[in-house]
């Protein structure tokens, strides 16, 4: 049994950054996430995207974000359960929360901050046979390291803005030794800057474009060798590539915490903004994963909804004891 002051429920950049703000009440923190590693989407989905929003940070990659916060959580020890998503929850007599994760392991404290982002990803699959066998075999449906692609031809197929974005980037960079962008429609979902972009990157040559069609197929020995692509009016095209990327978005769902008791509202949690604490006292929910009235889905919301959240938390956890709010500037940073 892992025992804390409270249990987060999510090792993005609300759950890091309220490691912080419990750190600065003498409240310890342990993260569980499905992901194994800590950051989140920023990490698992846009590592190397630019974020402008973060105060401070004219821009700043989704990856270096995740980097500070881990090190400004590190003086409060945070402690980490990864790779295991969290499976069920419940309170013992003494009005402590058990958390067991998929795997087992259990967790044990007074207080359970939600910090679940929107929710489990799961990625849109295009339905093409033996896609499974070639995962991880040539077959990505999140691009996490660009440089994996370098000299390679690479197949990425969508029309919104990740296709197109990934295509420039790989491309732009000279990563990608040959880039072609499947889709199966003449219009693109995506911004009016990058579907000009990718268009008069084609005209140059940089990117091979075709529209009007679709990957139906895939064929290699052990690894992906091919990708067979239907057009609506030249029939089937088969392209030799290294790697097939399609981009058609993830799918978020609560997953288990669905199941929890919790309030729910169009698949988000609802809480009170007073403390963004939820139906069931003693749990909170902040960031993406909770909803309310004017709710916004910014990762400084979600900071905020944090901090006030540890505040009411600490008068759970310490009824008798008076909090004084104390600026860092004036008394600094005191770790554990």
């Amino acid at each position: 049994m892992i025992e804390t002051d409270i249990i987060i429920i999510g090792a993005g950049p609300v759950g890091l950054f309220t490691v912080f703000e419990a750190g600065l009440l003498k409240l310890r923190c342990h993260l569980i996430d499905s992901l194994p590693q800590a950051g989140g989407q920023c990490s698992e989905i846009y590592p190397k995207k630019p974020i402008y929003d973060i105060p401070g940070f004219p821009s700043i990659l989704a990856g270096e974000l995740i980097d500070n916060l881990m090190e400004q959580a590190a003086p409060f020890k945070p402690g980490f359960t990864l790779g295991e998503a969290a499976l069920s929850i419940e309170k013992t007599a003494d009005e402590q929360f058990i958390v067991t994760t998929v795997k087992g392991t259990k967790h044990q404290a007074p207080i359970v901050m939600i910090a679940g982002g929107l929710g489990v990803f799961e990625p849109r699959k295009p339905p093409i046979d033996a896609i499974v066998d070639f995962e991880d075999k040539g077959v990505e449906y999140i691009i996490k390291d660009p440089s994996i692609y370098q000299d390679k031809v690479c197949v990425i197929a969508g029309g919104g803005d990740s296709a197109l974005d990934w295509s420039i980037y790989l491309a732009e960079r000279n990563i990608a030794k040959k880039v072609h962008l499947v889709h199966r429609s003449s219009s693109f979902r995506g911004h009016l800057d990058s579907v000009q972009k990718v268009i008069d990157m084609a005209e140059s040559g940089q990117i091979n474009l075709i529209t009007e069609a679709e990957v139906t197929g895939l064929s290699g020995s052990g690894k992906l060798e091919k990708v067979h692509v239907t057009h609506q009016k030249n029939g089937e095209i088969v392209i030799d590539a290294d790697h097939f990327i399609p981009l058609f978005g993830l799918k978020p769902s609560l997953g288990p915490i669905a199941d929890w008791g919790l309030e729910i509202e169009k698949s988000a949690i609802k809480v009170n903004t007073l403390d963004y604490s939820t139906n069931i006292p003693g749990i909170y929910a902040i960031g993406d994963v909770n909803t309310y009235e004017n709710k916004l889905k910014l990762i400084l919301c979600g900071f905020h909804e944090g901090t006030l959240a540890v505040q009411s938390a600490f008068a759970r956890i310490h009824p008798e004891k008076k909090n004084v709010l104390k600026y860092t500037t004036v008394n600094g940073v005191q770790g554990f």
